[in-house]
């Protein structure tokens, strides 16, 4: 699996600058009434043209690097996400994200905890991802795949397929001929 460490230590001071405004960003999300246009425009400042249409994330968020992230189309992604996204997030269309959610495509290195160790997290068309569940970092979740709630994703979950616990196991297929893909 490829990765990328990042040295929190040479943070230039454009970087540190882009991430307090970040957080100054989310903050205001945070605070304002969602669906209005004040909000969406937060929503465009955050993550720029990497938010397709008629998707809504809806605030509380938190997180880093949004800029890190592409949404595709469709997406709803509920209250309380944690979106760590400096290893790189993406969540292709019609996906839906519960509650509480929490992608971590970063970790620290586990000798120096300055460094950040990068793994992007892919999330593909139609998937299901139920209220409380962490994605860890390198992870990808299948098209039209499910994970129960409450379920810790240490490794890919497959196309269709539905897992869950801790650590997340596949306890089932979908049957693919029942959508509409």
């Amino acid at each position: 699996m490829d990765y990328e460490r990042v040295d929190m230590r040479e943070m230039t001071l454009e970087e540190m600058g882009e991430a307090f405004k970040m957080n100054e960003t989310v903050f205001k999300l945070n605070h304002t009434l969602p669906n209005t246009d004040e909000y969406n425009d937060l929503l465009k400042e955050l993550f720029g043209d990497n938010l397709g249409e008629n998707s809504q994330i809806m605030a509380p968020i938190a997180g880093a690097a949004f800029d890190h992230m592409k949404i595709g189309d469709n997406v709803y992604i509920n209250s309380n996400s944690l979106l760590m996204a400096r290893g790189g997030i993406e969540i292709e269309d019609d996906v839906m994200l519960a509650a509480n959610v929490q992608l971590l495509s970063n970790n620290h290195d586990e000798y120096d905890r300055q460094v950040l160790i990068c793994k992007p997290i892919h999330i593909k068309k139609g998937a299901w991802i139920g209220a409380g569940v962490s994605i860890l970092p390198g992870v990808t979740i299948g098209k039209y795949a499910i994970v129960g709630a409450g379920a810790i994703v240490t490794k890919d979950v497959g196309d269709y397929e539905v897992a869950v616990g801790v650590p997340a196991k596949v306890v089932k297929t979908l049957d693919k001929d029942k959508f509409d893909d």
